[in-house]
């Protein structure tokens, strides 16, 4: 009866470091599913892919007005755009598959663009817990998976 022997800061220790090695086997799950939808498409020299990369951008490297609108999701809000926040279908399938409603879409401005313009950062989970974050350019033609540094 080894169970019996452990102390209850013990056994909650344990079950802690299950429940981290639960999440990082499901963020390493999403990752290696980005993997295999990753756009293999070219992208322009101009394009903000990341050391050559495509398939992922650190939060520091979004476009100043992309790290506003992450820090804003993560706080919950208030939003420029009354469609930000709202359900983002993945209708191209881009984005790996989901319940519906799982992903919401966010508008990253464009300077000198008077209307949304292309950028989005399409986010899935609770909105204050935004884990699994995407970001376009091109207004869904592609995606690339928002990390930490």
């Amino acid at each position: 009866m080894l169970g019996a022997r452990l102390t209850l800061k013990t056994k909650i220790s344990h079950i802690l470091n299950l429940k981290r090695a639960i999440v990082a086997v499901a963020l390493l799950a999403g990752v290696a599913t980005s993997f295999l939808l990753v756009d293999d498409r070219q992208q322009s020299p101009d394009s903000d892919a990341v050391h050559g990369h495509s398939e992922f951008i650190t939060v520091a490297q979004l476009p100043l007005e992309g790290q506003r609108v992450y820090a804003l999701i993560l706080q919950g809000g208030p939003f420029k755009f009354d469609k930000d926040g709202t359900v983002f279908g993945n209708r191209e399938r881009l984005l790996p598959a989901n319940t519906r409603g799982f992903y919401k879409g966010y508008t990253v401005t464009t300077p000198g663009v008077t209307h949304r313009g292309a950028r989005r950062l399409v986010c899935g989970g609770k909105q204050v817990v935004s884990l699994l974050c995407y970001y376009t350019n091109d207004h869904y033609a592609s995606f690339r998976l928002v990390v930490s540094e």
